[in-house]
């Protein structure tokens, strides 16, 4: 029936986005989901080049960088993903995942992220560590990373997000001053703070 696989792919999800009434948030993961699994690369892959140019454009596109974990994502590569995709990538952030190797436990902090990627993005999901408690550092540092993101100044029209209000409160890096090791820091005293609440919590 389709002349090509992205062809068939691109036609069932623009028809299940429609069908839906075309909502605010729809994620397609495409074959080619990141710079290694492309054919030859992002830019002359037929696939990704086809699904940009057939995808209704209010879906989003989710990609993972340069590899499925990536250590390192580049302005320069999600300004080459774009434009294949003709609209910004939804980033599926693989860094902290250990899905794929229960030895495998990441409590570092949020890093290897260029300054200055928010405007180049449609959205961020963070793939976390599959045991709940080794989350806190992940998710607490990446909210460090977006909020010096925010006050980067290079994306005023995101100032009111609810995301922004709720981080505005905490201490944490400022004006676009991103550093890992701070970053971390803080994520350590307020771990070891929620460690004894909880341990008081429960009379232990």
């Amino acid at each position: 029936v389709f002349p090509s696989l992205a062809q068939a792919q691109a036609s069932v999800a623009n028809e299940v986005y429609q069908e839906l009434g075309q909502p605010s948030v729809f994620l397609f993961c495409p074959t080619e989901y990141c710079s290694s699994l492309c054919s030859p690369c992002p830019r002359q892959s037929c696939y990704l080049l086809t699904i940009g140019q057939e995808l209704l454009p209010g879906i989003g596109i989710i990609w993972t960088g340069p590899k499925v974990v990536s250590q390192e994502l580049s302005a320069a590569l999600l300004e080459e993903v774009e434009g294949v995709l003709r609209r910004p990538p939804v980033i599926w952030d693989n860094l902290y995942a250990n899905d794929y190797d229960c030895r495998r436990v990441f409590l570092g902090p949020y890093m290897g992220r260029a300054p200055g990627l928010v405007p180049r993005l449609r959205g961020l999901l963070l793939n976390p560590n599959c045991e709940l408690q080794a989350n806190f550092i992940p998710i607490h540092t990446l909210g460090s990373w977006f909020r010096s993101e925010l006050g980067s100044g290079a994306h005023p029209d995101l100032a009111g997000m609810e995301t922004a209000a709720a981080l505005g409160d905490s201490q944490g890096p400022q004006e676009g001053s991103y550093s890992p090791q701070e970053a971390l820091e803080l994520a350590l005293h307020d771990w070891v703070a929620e460690i004894n609440r909880q341990a008081l919590e429960q009379g232990r």
